[in-house]
């Protein structure tokens, strides 16, 4: 510890310290900040598995260690494994592949796992006496090491997927770091927001997994015409009725106005693409046409009217069903449909959702998916009489303003502690000023 803070003292005379905005009271009056290289705050963890029975793991970015055989589906260790590196709780592990929310590559800090085998491709470190694993953590979320490595990157991923950075140059990003007492504050304080963050996490995973198991009962099972579950006032009305799509609906294409034709875009009309298709009531979409563009290429889908997605490699994961929340424009992978009176939209939509994986999916020759219209036509659906329409739609729409609700406060800790980070953590470019 007092090697630790000896080097911290020689360091701040000769660089200029840093200070956060946001210092807890007891720090106000502490020296700055200094940068600190991870060479000189850890150690490399290079110890071989060898004859050890233990996990092999996998790094994935904005989830963490997951095992080899979950997310390949095999363990793909093969006559490598003796040779990867023995990982310790405690230990941090630096994956070199980039990803879009870590593009210079992801490091997570190895918790409850007791020991694991990591691949010897990845870098692995324990931080020394004196460095708080916690608050180190907190500054890898924040990309701190991703933002000096960026400099070093001169080319893209290899062959295997992996960014071209020796281990040198990544003990050699630099941390600004306070003293122990007030790293250990820091992420004392970042933890219990995390806590929050999970646990509002959890609560929202509850109410989608709620909502799932709701609508496995309130539509009819295969080869079911009503489902096992009914409200009470329903309960002696009867079988549900088959209609067919194509029996109350009719489909309409959408189009792409010429890209060429600056009077077509950045108009205030929504264009639905597969890209805008993940509310189930659309109102905004990535890309917006004028007036002039519809019947040039593309045409309305007037509110109310459900639009699916029929052709696209997302189909293969699932099938992107919504409400039109107000008149929109639509692209060629998307068909509209205007609905008979006598269905309730928002039930239909429901419905679709909870049987879209029934819904048979081609492969083009390009590997894209794609939804015959004909078989959307032919697609059988199961109707009770509109009241009934309406409760399930009624009970259905209620949740999801709840998990919308809790979904929004998710948000609201996520950008609380965004926020929180921005103050609480000094720019490494204000020392070089």
């Amino acid at each position: 510890m007092s090697k630790t803070i000896k080097n911290t003292a020689t360091k701040e005379e000769g660089k200029n310290a840093l200070v956060p905005k946001l210092r807890f009271p007891e720090f106000r009056g502490a020296v700055g900040w200094t940068p600190v290289a991870l060479g000189e705050a850890s150690v490399p963890v290079t110890e071989r598995v060898g004859e050890r029975k233990l996990t092999p793991v996998s790094i994935s970015a904005g989830i963490g260690f997951v095992p080899q055989a979950e997310r390949f589906g095999r363990d793909i260790s093969g006559n490598q494994y003796q040779l990867y590196t023995l990982v310790r709780d405690g230990d941090f592990v630096f994956n070199k592949g980039n990803s879009l929310k870590f593009p210079q590559g992801c490091i997570y800090l190895l918790e409850r796992w007791g020991q694991v085998a990591a691949p010897n491709v990845f870098i692995c470190f324990r931080m020394k006496d004196g460095y708080s694993n916690g608050f180190f953590q907190q500054c890898f979320e924040q990309n701190q090491h991703g933002r000096q490595l960026k400099r070093h990157i001169t080319s893209g991923a290899r062959s295997n997927g992996l960014l071209n950075i020796s281990k040198d140059t990544f003990f050699g990003v630099e941390i600004p770091t306070p003293s122990p007492a007030e790293q250990q504050k820091i992420a004392e304080c970042l933890s219990s927001v995390d806590e929050l963050i999970a646990t509002q996490a959890q609560k929202l995973d509850a109410l989608k997994t709620h909502k799932k198991g709701l609508m496995q009962q309130l539509f009819p099972r295969e080869d079911e015409t009503q489902p096992r579950f009914r409200f009470p006032e329903f309960q002696n009305t009867g079988e549900w009725e088959i209609k067919t799509m194509g029996s109350f609906a009719s489909f309409s294409s959408g189009g792409t106005p010429s890209k060429d034709n600056p009077a077509y875009w950045n108009g205030s009309i929504p264009w639905v693409s597969a890209s805008s298709m993940y509310d189930l009531i659309i109102k905004k979409a990535d890309h917006y046409v004028t007036p002039l563009a519809i019947g040039k290429g593309t045409r309305i889908a007037k509110k109310g009217s459900i639009l699916i997605l029929v052709r696209g490699s997302m189909l293969f994961k699932r099938v992107p069903i919504c409400i039109a929340g107000i008149d929109v424009a639509f692209n060629q992978d998307v068909k509209a449909l205007d609905v008979d009176t006598s269905i309730n939209t928002s039930f239909l939509l429901y419905q679709l959702s909870a049987f879209q994986s029934r819904i048979p999916i081609n492969e083009t020759g390009i590997g894209a998916g794609k939804i015959e219209l004909e078989h959307l036509k032919g697609f059988e659906l199961f109707f009770p009489e509109v009241h009934e329409q309406q409760r399930i739609a009624d009970c259905l729409t209620n949740l999801d303003d709840l998990i919308t609700t809790e979904t929004k406060k998710l948000e609201a800790l996520k950008a609380h502690k965004k926020g929180l980070m921005q103050q609480l953590f000094p720019s490494l470019g204000e020392a070089e000023a």
